[in-house]
């Protein structure tokens, strides 16, 4: 999805309807985590198909069918974990939370009806720039140290187990 740039802008989906979450139905913000969550298995499929096309291309005598399936199944996973994490659901919860908090603390000092919806709503949506980066590397950092660091060993044991068979 890569060409298609616009295309990523609907990762973002759920943490406009966080941030929007005071003026909208609930309805309306659980469509916006399908809108992410749509994004995210394209995403992924995406990622799949293009790792086939290049496992394709390099082809060799000596890439097995079970080395191409396990560099597909990591490519997937990856993908589909980090993009879960990073476009859903740590955004998700963390614009949900800087609105919740927004609005009790409203609510605390008894502001106007109006500035308990309109002021978490531009607290959750000036919070997006600031909190992309921020999770994209400790997702990084978090897939680093964890699956990616458990991938290695399982596709290479998977990938070698077809010379036994």
């Amino acid at each position: 999805l890569r060409e298609r740039r616009f295309v990523r802008y609907l990762g973002y989906a759920n943490e406009l309807g966080e941030a929007f979450r005071p003026l909208v139905s609930t309805n309306f913000v659980r469509a916006t985590y399908g809108v992410s969550t749509a994004y995210v298995l394209a995403d992924t499929y995406d990622k799949v198909q293009r790792c086939k096309k290049d496992l394709e291309r390099q082809s060799s005598p000596n890439v097995t069918s079970r080395f191409k399936t396990a560099e597909m199944i990591e490519a997937g996973t990856d993908t589909l974990l980090w993009q879960g994490l990073a476009s859903v659901i740590v955004p998700g919860f963390t614009i949900h939370q800087i609105v919740h908090w927004s609005s009790r603390s409203l609510r605390l000092i008894k502001a106007p009806k109006s500035s308990i919806t309109i002021i978490p709503t531009a607290a959750g949506l000036g919070a997006i720039p600031f909190i992309v980066h921020p999770i994209d590397e400790a997702i990084h950092w978090l897939g680093d140290n964890t699956w990616r660091a458990w991938a290695k060993p399982l596709k290479r044991w998977y990938s070698q187990s077809d010379k036994n068979e």
